[in-house]
């Protein structure tokens, strides 16, 4: 379910944003969230809703902004190329077809051209991503103050599909899961697999092999989220080399439930260890969370 496609709970009406968090959370999971002492992932995402206001998120949420970061930190390699950015569309594109449009402001908001006929129906979807600011949308502060507007990049999928998504959670500088997004456009999933590529989710799923460049993956990774006790930073291969997608610090904004369920108190185990609040995340003896419950 896209999140973002619903409607918001109105700031006038529930003002209070600790209100407004466990009556979302309730309603995606059925059970209202331990906002005080939070154990579960999902519990502790929106506790970083509500006290965490590091203005480097911010920079690394920011979809153009990174760009020049990753650069930086990674190499030019790394980056996917930009045909262009703004805060207004054009009437009609300037650049080659097939591209995606994606808002530079929030996630969760694109749309893949493939051909001319294509672009009037996009830019006038995407004109609605700018008519309010995104970080109001669920109550997640880093997207607050980045200028609205668009990025256009090239389509990096294959026969109109979008490309596989790598998206890695770091905690405390280690890359320790892998969520594996598929078929993005029609029907959508994602299986977890932990940092030794043993699958942890969605065990009824076919497991999918592991990229060629997922060791260059993780350690650009570490790279990226250094500082942080927890960032998940996306991936594609394409060609067999690794592109950078982008950061985000409130994945599925805390409302996706996981399968199994309990994954959710392991994968929490691993935040609170980064940070140093509780005791050794829970593991095998190889290092790689149980598969088959705890």
């Amino acid at each position: 379910m896209n999140l973002r496609s619903l409607p918001a709970l109105p700031h006038w009406l529930v003002p209070s944003s600790k209100v407004r968090i466990a009556l979302t959370y309730a309603w995606r999971h059925g059970r209202f969230p331990n906002l005080r002492n939070p154990t579960r992932f999902s519990e502790l995402v929106q506790q970083r809703k509500l006290v965490d206001r590091d203005p480097a998120m911010t920079m690394l949420a920011n979809k153009v902004a990174v760009k020049s970061h990753v650069r930086r930190a990674l190499g030019d390699e790394w980056v996917i190329d930009t045909y262009w950015s703004g805060a207004t569309l054009p009437d009609q594109p300037h650049w080659p077809y097939p591209f995606i449009l994606k808002a530079a402001h929030g996630c969760n908001q694109n749309v893949v051209c493939h051909e001319p006929a294509d672009w009037d129906a996009a830019r006038q979807k995407a004109i609605q991503w700018t008519a309010r600011p995104y970080g109001l949308w669920l109550d997640e502060w880093a997207y607050r103050d980045i200028p609205r507007g668009y990025i256009v990049e090239p389509f990096l999928g294959e026969r109109g599909r979008l490309p596989v998504d790598y998206k890695i959670y770091v905690f405390g500088g280690i890359a320790t899961f892998v969520q594996v997004h598929l078929d993005r456009a029609a029907h959508h999933r994602w299986i977890l697999y932990d940092r030794s590529w043993r699958q942890i989710s969605m065990l009824g799923e076919r497991e999918q092999p592991a990229p060629a460049c997922l060791h260059a993956m993780m350690d650009a990774a570490e790279v990226m989220a250094k500082g942080f006790d927890f960032a998940r930073v996306d991936f594609y291969e394409i060609d067999g080399a690794p592109k950078f997608g982008e950061v985000t610090f409130y994945p599925g904004s805390g409302l996706d439930p996981f399968d199994p369920p309990y994954l959710d108190a392991i994968i929490g185990e691993h935040w609170l260890a980064a940070r140093g609040e509780t005791g050794e995340p829970i593991t095998s003896g190889t290092g790689a969370i149980p598969a088959t419950g705890i």
